[in-house]
């Protein structure tokens, strides 16, 4: 079960995954570092991930919940992957990190905390990247929101790591300072 081995491979993430409402796990592999793997996920924007958030917006208004705005473009270089406790990325806020070995942040929203850790563990050519949400509901509408776009969490998450894995570092580093909407 890849939730013990998280357990036991990251203790400091068991006090977050205790009593959690939802956690899942994805794992992939690749040849990366830690900030590469973490600045390749973070820059994952196709278009379709643009649409669900449209989608979100309207969904969210209609459980009386506010939000900010549809999330932007984010290209992040691995040199700018914030690993000091209360830096942002993203709508993120980064709660522990430790280089080479994991990156935790947390998202907090008036239904739902969620955290997303990334564990690196290295391998004989390659290192394997388990990617953690862990989500804790704090309203009624925080499982009627999760429930809904759970499927859809999956697939964008899972995408998020693959992408993390396979982005090339010469592509991170060519898009300095850029921001689409």
């Amino acid at each position: 079960m890849k939730q013990a081995y998280i357990f036991t491979e990251m203790p400091e993430l068991t006090a977050l995954m205790s009593g959690a409402d939802h956690v899942d796990v994805k794992t992939v592999t690749g040849a990366c570092s830690l900030p590469e793997f973490i600045a390749g996920m973070f820059s994952y924007y196709p278009g379709w991930v643009k649409s669900l958030y449209r989608i979100r917006w309207g969904f969210v208004r209609l459980l009386g919940m506010k939000q900010q705005g549809i999330p932007t473009q984010v290209y992040m270089r691995p040199e700018d992957v914030p690993m000091t406790p209360g830096e942002k990325a993203a709508f993120f806020t980064v709660t522990m990190a430790e280089v080479d070995r994991y990156w935790v942040a947390e998202a907090n929203e008036s239904h739902l905390t969620a955290y997303l850790g990334v564990v690196m563990t290295p391998l004989a050519d390659n290192n394997r990247f388990d990617v953690v949400t862990i989500v804790r509901y704090r309203r009624w509408t925080g499982p009627v929101y999760f429930n809904v776009i759970r499927p859809f969490h999956h697939i964008v998450v899972q995408k998020m790591a693959q992408a993390g894995a396979a982005k090339p570092t010469s592509l991170l580093t060519t898009t300095e300072g850029m921001t689409r909407s």
